[in-house]
């Protein structure tokens, strides 16, 4: 990572007060609460009591929450996990400024000094991801009871970039007829194809044809209008014109269409803080179970047995020994020796502050994201992720942009002419009078990653047989190769084991050292308490109460 060339710094815009108290946001929300039997959507009031968490209701699987929840959750929480409100410190000078900005909105910018006093306040995911409402790391936090720790939003808008503009896809069937950028006869069009899309796999006649050919050819057999055409293959496929096959673009859409309206009208969440809450919550469960973490120790090297070809402990930077029958390590750790012959795929990221969104709405709380077809020859589409404040990953008046795509060239020559399509570079002159359509972009990194999700493990040079190599993140938006891989190697280590089981209830749980002696105690007392008055009587089943 390049951070000399390849940081982009803009500098100061117009100071608006107001943008640096406190993320809890005013706007009405609601808060979809999601059990694990009933998938439909139930809108509850957002009124949630502070000493309430998501884990007091059994039954409440997923929780996916608005910004006044978040608020109570941020003014909470330490300083490890979120940014502490500034609320308090700033409300005497925040009353009057709030005139100033009513009369004066084209100096309610947020400023680069402002990224750098607040920079606490932005969580910055390396790995840029969302969730599929149906997909299978969303299923396992259900089934694990791990959702319990964490919080989502939804993506509340589909975008497309087409003819030089930023447009907003409609994506559920209510969308689809109240959308004024299709005619009725395309919409007719596009809701007949959609749900072939949903049932594919019952007609193989209409599509065997056509398996050798790509998604895109495909899509112009099926007379579609060229809007149409786009909408389908860049913002529900998420694919190229040249990127998948028939089957795989058929798959993709289904899939889109597959986890619509579990959660909202887009198919997609995204957790609170960002993507580094997931890994927190897994370690969160097993230190409940007796995990054990040590942590800021590097790997220095392992310890191999020469008879046996195992390996026996690793030593970390300090020189200490830790042993144990089974090591898995990420790709990175191993030694350049090892995977000499490794040929790895790169990824190209760029992430930028930008003071607005790419499209403008009457509400400054949306979660878009966007596809950029690929221009010229050899190149890949660009995936573009805006989150707002509500995201609880940067402060209120900012955007936070994650731009994604296979590596072509160097993460700068693959990105930069997506940013310059859509936003403003920054410039020191005022433009007054002036409205300017695009996002003024404050503050960009470009780096490169390394995707190593499709190494074998037969390619790597005298690897022991006990240590398990997990691959790094992949190009893919959802998470679906990752809870594969866990659940493979979990297999190999632990073959007669169930993978992530829900966790007990907590009255089930047995300690080791419990003694015989107070269930003697309480049985001698029940004929005690069976000639107790009522009211007395059903105090003994308080310990009880909460569980039901």
């Amino acid at each position: 990572m390049d951070l000399h060339e390849d940081v982009e710094e803009a500098g100061a815009l117009q100071k608006n007060h107001a943008s640096v108290t406190s993320v809890n946001c005013t706007e009405a929300a609601d808060s979809a609460c999601l059990p694990v039997e009933d998938e439909s959507l139930r809108t509850t009031s957002c009124e949630i009591p502070a000493e309430q968490t998501p884990s007091s209701d059994p039954e409440r699987a997923l929780e996916v929450n608005d910004v006044q929840v978040t608020g109570e959750k941020e003014n909470c929480c330490d300083d490890n996990t979120c940014v502490p409100s500034t609320a308090e410190k700033e409300t005497s000078e925040n009353v009057p400024v709030a005139e100033d900005t009513a009369e004066q909105p084209k100096k309610n910018r947020i400023t680069y000094s402002q990224i750098i006093k607040e920079g606490r306040r932005f969580n910055i995911d390396l790995v840029s991801k969302l969730l599929y409402s149906r997909g299978l790391l969303i299923d396992l936090l259900i089934k694990s009871n791990v959702s319990r720790y964490a919080e989502f939003k939804n993506i509340t808008r589909i975008l497309a970039f087409r003819e030089g503009r930023v447009k907003q896809v409609p994506c559920s069937r209510a969308d689809v007829f109240n959308s004024k950028q299709l005619t009725m006869v395309e919409k007719r069009m596009l809701m007949k194809f959609l749900t072939f899309c949903m049932e594919y796999e019952e007609h193989p006649d209409e599509y065997k044809a056509y398996e050798e050919i790509t998604f895109s050819e495909y899509l112009k057999t099926q007379k579609l209008t060229p809007n149409l055409q786009y909408f389908v293959l860049h913002s529900m496929a998420m694919t190229s014109e040249t990127g998948s096959s028939t089957i795989d673009g058929l798959k993709a859409t289904k899939n889109f269409l597959h986890s619509l309206g579990r959660y909202g009208n887009t198919p997609f969440l995204f957790p609170l803080y960002g993507q580094g809450e997931l890994p927190q919550c897994f370690c969160r469960m097993c230190a409940v179970f007796g995990g054990i973490y040590c942590l800021r120790h590097s790997v220095q090297c392992l310890v191999v047995d020469k008879e046996s070809g195992k390996c026996k402990a690793i030593i970390d930077q300090y020189g200490q020994r830790i042993i144990s029958k089974h090591f898995l390590v990420e790709d990175s750790y191993l030694s350049e020796n090892t995977c000499a012959h490794v040929q790895y795929r790169q990824i190209s990221r760029a992430i930028l502050i930008t003071d607005r969104s790419v499209l403008k709405t009457d509400s400054d709380q949306q979660i878009s994201i966007l596809t950029v077809p690929a221009e010229e020859p050899g190149t890949f589409a660009v995936r573009v992720i805006e989150l707002c404040s509500s995201t609880m990953t940067c402060m209120k008046g900012s955007y936070l942009v994650h731009l994604t795509c296979t590596s072509s060239k160097t993460a700068r020559e693959d990105l930069e002419p997506v940013v310059q399509k859509l936003f403003t570079p920054y410039t020191e002159t005022e433009i007054e009078n002036e409205e300017i359509e695009k996002p003024r972009l404050l503050w960009g990194l470009y780096f490169n990653m390394r995707d190593s999700s499709d190494v074998n493990r037969n390619t790597y040079n005298d690897l022991p047989s006990n240590v398990y190599v997990c691959s790094g993140p992949d190009c893919a938006l959802g998470n679906d190769n990752a809870v594969k891989q866990a659940e493979a190697l979990f297999q190999q280590i632990c073959p007669n084991e169930d993978f992530c089981p829900p966790p007990p209830n907590p009255e089930d749980i047995i300690l080791d050292g419990d003694s015989l002696q107070p269930e003697a105690s309480e049985s001698s007392a029940l004929p005690e308490a069976s000639s107790e008055t009522p009211k007395e009587s059903s105090n003994l089943r308080n310990p009880e109460e909460p569980s039901k």
